[in-house]
């Protein structure tokens, strides 16, 4: 339902989610000529998880927010206000998809979503276990085994600005808009 109401064009649909990356990334799978083998020179230190999360709202845009470590109930929270914000000023409703992490469903959270709700934000959870009815799940495979695979990175600076691209290049693919928010302080903007 709420994907035929997206279609129709009553409300904004948004999928959100978390995901991370490591400056050692997976090999991908490939092929080589007999007697090669392939080698990925590893950086010195494996450093520190870089985190992600993002609302997508498929064909139109994709808004992220980088943090080193994971993504915790403040980086959520401000990337729910802007949301909350945006609803309020345009008038639309927005609806986010979401699973039902620890941080989306946190005490915090749950005094938020009333006021979230009078600015026009609404938030449906998924069924637990059913990540495969989430879009923005296959963003993130894409962005890993497509854009990242086989890439080391010698700090988490480097392996930012490789996700930034990674973002931008699907976008660009999938013809729909990227943009970053910048969180406060502890957190890449």
């Amino acid at each position: 339902m709420l994907e035929l109401a997206a279609a129709a064009g009553e409300i904004d649909l948004k999928y959100l989610d978390e995901s991370g990356f490591c400056a050692w990334s997976e090999p991908s799978y490939t092929y080589y000529f007999k007697g090669e083998q392939k080698r990925l020179e590893q950086s010195p230190r494996r450093g520190r998880r870089l985190s992600i999360i993002a609302f997508f709202q498929p064909l139109i845009s994709f808004i992220y927010g980088l943090v080193i470590g994971g993504v915790n109930r403040k980086s959520y929270i401000q990337m729910m206000e802007l949301e909350a914000l945006d609803a309020s000023k345009t008038g639309r409703i927005k609806v986010i998809v979401q699973d039902n992490g620890p941080i989306h469903r946190c005490k915090e959270v749950q005094q938020l979503w009333s006021k979230w709700e009078k600015q026009g934000l609404y938030i449906f959870f998924l069924p637990k276990y059913c990540s495969q009815m989430n879009p923005i799940e296959l963003e993130w495979q894409h962005l890993k085994k497509d854009e990242l695979a086989s890439k080391m990175f010698d700090d988490e600076l480097d392996l930012a600005y490789a996700v930034m691209d990674g973002v931008q290049t699907r976008g660009e693919r999938g013809n729909y808009s990227t943009q970053r928010i910048k969180f406060n302080r502890n957190h890449f903007g």
